[in-house]
């Protein structure tokens, strides 16, 4: 099976000024984690995660001011439509990530995520485990 196959074509998107209130906003309204960034030549910049606004907010920085292009993880891992899911999961759990932006010639087409797969492909489930489980010492909860 084909990235292609299992991507979701409809990816929320944010500029890089948006400020960090904004883009939780966007992300809580469509039950994101992430939000990808792109230039105005629509091509990916950054993305922001739940983790990076967590990270800025224990920093102090003031969500109302503080833009997305601040905070946003810029080295952005990504991959073309036509790579096997397997490839996918490999970068995934190489990089620790659990969204995955899909690119033709640059521009975003599409994101997959570790959810996305482990439904499509059952089998793959322990490649990813790491990846969607808590490894905290001295922790306990769900």
């Amino acid at each position: 099976m084909l990235v292609k196959d299992v991507m979701n074509k409809n990816v929320v998107v944010g500029k890089p000024d948006l400020t960090v209130k904004e883009a939780s906003k966007v992300m809580s309204e469509f039950h994101m984690g992430s939000l990808v960034i792109l230039d105005d030549e629509k091509k990916i910049v950054g993305i922001l995660t739940e983790r990076d606004i967590l990270i800025s907010v224990a920093e102090g920085k003031d969500p109302e001011t503080a833009a997305a292009a601040d905070i946003m993880s810029k080295d952005v891992v990504t991959i073309e439509p036509d790579k096997k899911i397997e490839e996918a999961v490999d970068l995934m759990v190489k990089y620790k990530i659990k969204k995955l932006p899909v690119v033709r010639d640059e521009k975003l087409i599409g994101i997959v995520t570790a959810s996305d797969i482990v439904v499509v492909e059952p089998k793959l489930i322990n490649s990813i485990a790491d990846l969607v489980s808590i490894r905290m010492p001295k922790y306990s909860g769900g």
